[in-house]
């Protein structure tokens, strides 16, 4: 746990701590759990106060002025240690918070094997993979007709749909796709927390946008509500049809 200044003094009653003196040890133990992860009502339980009442004191203790410059007090000297100020901290929530997620994945949609082809034929890559489905389709002891390349050859997968293609219609085919993360840089570097393969496909991770904005909202004085997150949202990529 992060070192605080000494906040471990008791008021001479031995009891609340009135503004102006020290605070009694259980509110010092507040302080210095609060400043683990600023959850105020986890700090209240952990410093042993009730937990039936966590909240209801937790907010009492924030509001009391004793522990609140203590608190202040405490944030200022680490800020001072890490050579970390405000403005930096919520620079970084408002990159996170409009961060284009486009930068990290996408969701495109190309032609269909049939958009482009001749006669809106089958139209293959090139020469070499019709031949392997040629070769395939003999292996496989296919019927007596086999692949067509009366398509012909050509085909890209990035390039749009044809408005009048029979098989897709114009919509064309859905693909993912995810951005190689080796490469990010500025918004999306901060925006993206990590990558995973499921059973579905691959998962991309981003911070949570909407806490970052809420974080600048609150730091602004925007709104005074709780609202809690864990900060990270998935994007889960898997095999589309079109």
């Amino acid at each position: 746990m992060e070192a605080t200044p000494d906040l471990s003094r008791s008021s001479p009653a031995g009891g609340s701590a009135a503004p102006g003196d020290g605070l009694t040890p259980k509110r010092a133990q507040f302080v210095r759990e609060y400043l683990v992860d600023l959850n105020a009502a986890g700090a209240a339980v952990r410093a042993g106060y009730r937990e039936r009442r966590a909240k209801q004191q937790a907010s009492e203790l924030l509001r009391t002025p004793a522990v609140a410059a203590a608190i202040e007090a405490a944030m200022a000297e680490r800020s001072a240690r890490l050579r970390i100020n405000a403005d930096m901290v919520v620079e970084r929530w408002w990159r996170i918070a409009t961060a284009d997620p486009n930068d990290l994945v996408q969701l495109r949609r190309g032609c269909c094997r049939y958009c482009h082809g001749a006669d809106h034929l089958y139209q293959w890559i090139d020469a070499e993979e019709f031949g392997e489905a040629v070769a395939a389709s003999a292996k496989a002891k296919a019927p007596v007709v086999g692949p067509s390349d009366a398509g012909g050859y050509g085909y890209r997968a990035s390039s749009p749909a044809h408005p009048d293609c029979p098989r897709c219609g114009g919509r064309g085919v859905a693909e993912v796709f995810a951005a190689d993360t080796r490469t990010l840089s500025g918004d999306a570097a901060l925006l993206y927390a990590g990558v995973k393969e499921t059973s579905g496909g691959i998962e991309i991770r981003m911070h949570d946008q909407a806490k970052a904005l809420e974080n600048v909202a609150r730091h602004l004085g925007l709104f005074k509500d709780q609202v809690e997150h864990t900060g990270v949202t998935t994007v889960e990529i898997v095999r589309l049809t079109p």
